[in-house]
């Protein structure tokens, strides 16, 4: 009996191996399209060295990469680049995707963290509309904004929809824009300030702008290819939700968004 024991084990464990084996490569092989993608190019030196492995294994690598046009030569200087094939599975993933989908877990666990209502939004012409909502969990709770067309200046996800430059219009910047409230900004040139404020800090506040007592803030999320394709904004009432508690959960607001970007194929 011991025999035979021993015999099916012995006729199991190359298959484990190569498994194993087959599984590593895969790895291996996802790890240096990853580098790649992030280097924008990289010689088979430098893939080895941060991989950790020799040379002739990450040339063998990236030989059967070429070969299904997952990376490419970039020019003669023995440096690799993303193929076309990889376009070709990106956009095959992209299409899949949806920003009000892929913000569900997200939002949910940032309202459920800071007990305020979270919205994602993204830009349509001169508007922000709101596209999924995660109910705070507060007493009083802002009203139902999906699929409500906000203002741009006025609100924290339009600020971000507009402090990217390639969101924004190519006019509208340049003429004063509607007062919702007291504290709304309409000079031009204040609002370029705000913008410049927002790309340095990496998300936008609204105190009182679109409608009193009601305070915002919001962070970008980018796409596949970097540009930001949406926002995800935290608001309450602003006895609650104060500019300074605001500011306590900006970080926050910030991961959540970028935690959707990954989802979106964002890797920067």
């Amino acid at each position: 009996m011991s025999n035979d024991r021993e015999g099916d084990d012995a006729s199991a464990s190359p298959v484990t191996a190569g498994e194993n084996t087959g599984a590593q490569s895969v790895d291996r092989a996802v790890t240096v399209l990853e580098i790649i993608a992030r280097a924008g190019d990289a010689s088979v030196s430098e893939v080895a060295n941060i991989v950790g492995v020799h040379r002739s294994t990450i040339s063998r690598l990236l030989a059967v990469l070429e070969l299904r046009g997952m990376v490419e030569l970039a020019g003669a200087r023995g440096r690799y680049r993303l193929g076309l094939n990889i376009l070709r599975l990106a956009e095959a993933v992209t299409g899949t995707l949806e920003i009000s989908t892929q913000g569900v877990d997200a939002c949910t666990a940032l309202s459920a963290l800071i007990g305020e209502t979270v919205n994602v939004a993204v830009r349509q012409g001169d508007s922000a509309v709101n596209v999924y909502q995660a109910e705070g969990t507060g007493a009083v709770r802002v009203d139902s904004w999906v699929g409500r067309r906000t203002p741009l200046h006025a609100t924290s996800s339009g600020k971000v929809l507009l402090a990217w430059p390639h969101l924004a219009p190519a006019v509208g910047l340049e003429s004063g824009f509607a007062r919702f409230t007291e504290h709304t900004i309409t000079d031009p040139t204040l609002l370029r300030t705000e913008l410049d404020r927002v790309r340095a800090e990496g998300w936008a506040t609204t105190l009182g702008e679109l409608e009193d007592g009601l305070n915002a803030i919001a962070a970008p999320i980018f796409g596949a290819n970097g540009t930001v394709i949406g926002a995800l904004s935290a608001s309450g009432p602003a006895y609650r939700w104060s500019a300074e508690v605001m500011a306590e959960h900006a970080l926050d607001v910030v991961a959540a968004a970028d935690s959707v970007s990954a989802l979106m194929g964002y890797r920067g």
